[in-house]
């Protein structure tokens, strides 16, 4: 874990990453011991790693900021990937890689528009929760 900030491990007991996506696939899947079987997921940090770094200087300097918890999901997002697993919303994380491609080219004022037709689509206000883990039950 050296070169990576961050990574997704499972647990001794459940299913891994492959099974999961398999027993998704199915059919005639039992969705209530599904809930059982989801191995619960542990994010690693590597608190040596210059982006874990920035995020806690960003996050010490503004804990509201809305583009700093965009790095977040993004970054839990993208240790879902390389760990194996699948995307719950993959809409919401291609439109986080596109506000990063914007950002990366100078490429401003789009993200109202963007922003405004997003609100359209999934009717949903700015306060944007974070994706519900395998595990956690609804409030």
């Amino acid at each position: 874990m050296v070169g990576s900030p961050c990574s997704l491990v499972t647990g001794e007991y459940g299913w891994s990453a492959n099974m999961e996506r398999i027993m998704r696939a199915q059919a005639l899947r039992d969705s209530s011991m599904s809930q059982y079987m989801m191995a619960k997921k542990t994010m690693e940090l590597n608190p040596n790693h210059p982006i874990v770094k920035a995020l806690k200087n960003k996050f010490g300097a503004d804990g509201g900021d809305k583009s700093a918890k965009d790095l977040v999901f993004l970054l839990y997002e993208t240790a879902l990937l390389t760990s194996g697993f699948t995307l719950d919303d993959p809409s919401s994380f291609s439109g986080r890689i596109h506000k990063l491609i914007r950002l990366g080219l100078s490429i401003g004022g789009d993200d109202e528009a963007d922003d405004e037709d997003a609100l359209d689509e999934n009717e949903e206000d700015d306060d944007e929760e974070p994706p519900k883990l395998e595990n956690e039950r609804p409030r």
